[in-house]
Parts: structure tokens; sequence; C-alpha cells
């Protein structure tokens, strides 16, 4: 594919090109914490030294609480309403590798054994610019799960810091393709430009998904899970700021003649999730609970799908209340199974 440059003052043209025209535009907010609809390209923020936003942009493509439709009570029957038209057009500049590379990651489970229109419908009409990332604290290990500050997954359109003032904009997909030909006037095409990758370096590799693995199909009753999950709230933090967790319930909020369904974000570190109406619940302990949390993303989900539940984001150990560290986690098990297989030789 071709190779074009763009530079920030066309970047807020464009910006207010899509705005003019009535696209919801969206990048990271200017206090960091989200990702958020602009009003004005003066708001538009495109930065790859920043850290990733306390909370990632899964809500773009899975909404905290949505709406499946409205229902209206007659005398012996219901009305159903469907919600509003989902075409409006999107676009995503700036997203960090961790998190465009959830949502191909997300597609799999949303168009397993039912295919979710709602997911699809916005996928469909958003347009990613990825962006390649300059930032790695103690907590990034997107190297680990097999990704990189450079990584296009999940991206239409990839930008890459050339200066201060200056990115080379590459097209990724067919989508990303259509979208900077249909806005050829804001980008310049270049050939031969050169890319130092030592300044895209990221974190050191900190354990292997593979010893990851083995470990989880072996170990499901250890002692490992009850010390690992003994100092967690079930608070769910880590959830809900992670771009690839997905569990959700589905409720029936009713005002006698009127209602609606509507799908909520849910999580398997709160007790309710698994108790039974007899009262029982398979994971009584939050160790049960913590354990289901690594295995869905390292094993089950693996299994399922040969995907990571995980992009390496550091969202969860960042922002969690008693400092739990899953990349810490993960290095102890991967030293067991390094152990185990040493011992089985």
């Amino acid at each position: 594919m071709k190779n074009f440059t763009i530079t920030k003052n066309q970047l807020n043209n464009l910006a207010s090109k899509l705005l003019n025209e009535n696209w919801t535009v969206i990048s990271q907010s200017k206090a960091e914490s989200n990702y958020s609809k602009i009003s004005s390209a003066e708001e538009l923020i495109v930065d790859s030294s920043l850290k990733p936003t306390n909370i990632s942009m899964k809500d773009c493509f899975f909404p905290k609480s949505e709406t499946l439709f409205f229902f209206k009570r007659k005398k012996d029957d219901y009305e159903l309403i469907d919600i509003a038209d989902l075409e409006t057009k999107t676009i995503i500049f700036g997203a960090k590798p961790c998190d465009a590379a959830a949502v191909p990651v997300l597609g799999k489970v949303f168009n397993w054994d039912y295919k979710d229109e709602f997911f699809n419908k916005r996928v469909q009409n958003t347009v990613i610019i990825g962006m390649a990332c300059k930032f790695a604290d103690e907590n990034c290990f997107c190297t680990s799960v097999g990704l990189s500050p450079l990584s296009e997954n999940g991206s239409d359109i990839f930008l890459i810091p050339l200066n201060e003032n200056k990115y080379l904009i590459k097209e990724v997909t067919e989508k990303g393709k259509d979208f900077i030909s249909a806005n050829r006037n804001f980008v310049t095409e270049e050939e031969n430009l050169s890319i130092n990758e030592n300044d895209f370096a990221g974190p050191e590799k900190r354990f292997s998904t593979e010893n990851i693995k083995v470990w989880l199909d072996k170990n499901f009753e250890n002692n490992f899970w009850m010390n690992a999950g003994e100092t967690c709230l079930g608070c769910a933090q880590c959830a809900y700021v992670c771009p690839t967790c997905h569990c959700f319930d589905i409720v029936d909020e009713d005002c006698y003649s009127c209602g609606r369904r509507v799908k909520n974000w849910d999580s398997c570190q709160f007790e309710l999730f698994t108790k039974h109406a007899s009262g029982h619940n398979p994971r009584e302990e939050q160790g049960k609970r913590y354990r289901q949390r690594v295995s869905h993303k390292f094993k089950y989900y693996k299994d399922r799908f040969d995907e990571i539940l995980c992009t390496g984001c550091g969202r969860c150990t960042r922002g969690c209340p008693v400092s739990i560290d899953i990349g810490l986690i993960l290095e102890d098990i991967n030293s067991h199974s390094l152990e185990t297989s040493s011992v089985n030789n």
C-alpha cells in the first residue's frame, strides 16, 4: 500500500472537515482519562508519548449500557420498538496499539455463536487511526502478548511520528485506503521514508504466553490462586478499564406501561456473577474468581479462538486500589511453568 505523510495542522483540518460533515470524532481527552467525543479541532489530541488513557476505548464499540430495544405494554401483548439507527460515521484519532488491537480480538466473541449486530455496525462505521507508541512504564507488557509499539492490528490507518510536526500515515485496511482516497488533499504521498524502530522499542518481554498456557492447563486447583486473589476486593476496576474484557448482563427495565431491554457491563470478579438462585456459588472465594480472570485471558480464549485476551496495556495494574500487578502474577506463572518443565526433563 502507498505511504503518505500528514502534519499536525493537516490532522486538525481533517478533523474540522469531518465535524462539519457530522462525523463523530473521538480522541484522547485533555485529562487523559478516556477517549471522548470532540466538538472542535482545537480539542484534538494526537500524541504518541502519552500514557494509555485510564479507560480504554472499548465502549466506542461495546457501550457500558446499551439499549437493545424499547417496549410498550398493551392489554394482551407488547409492542417492540427498535432503537435509533446505528449508521453514524465515527473516527478515532490516535488509538494506542494496545487499544486498536483489542477490536478484532473482541470481534471473535461477538461473532462466535451469535453475530452481535450492534458491535458489528459500530466497527463497520468506524475508522480507527492508530498511532505508534513512545510510552512505556513498569506496567506495560505489550511485547509479552505478541504486540509492539508499532503494531497495526485493529487500525485502519496508522500514524508513525517522523518529527514533532509530521507523521507517516499508512493505509492498513481497505477501509483506511478508501478513507485516505476520499481525503487525498489532506495528505502528501512520499517514498523512501525511513523509520528508526529503536525509537519504538517498547517494554522488555517479561514472560511467554505459551509457558503461561502450559501451566494453566494443569494447575486449576493449585493453591497459587488463593494467594494471587487474597487481596483482591472484587471491585472489577480491572475489567471495566480493560480493552478486552467483555462480560455483560441483560436486564429489562420496566415502568409498568413501557420499558427497555438493556445490555450492561458485568464482571467475573463480582461475587454475584456466578451465584445461583439456590444460593450456591461455584466461585465462592475471590481466589477462584481471580483464577477465572487470568484463565479466561490466557487459556480459555486461546482454546476457543486462538487469541490472547490481553493487549498488555497495564490499565488493570495502574488503577487497582490494592496494587495487584497482573504482570508480576504472569511472571510468577511463567517461572512455575519453567520450573515444572525443568523437573519433568
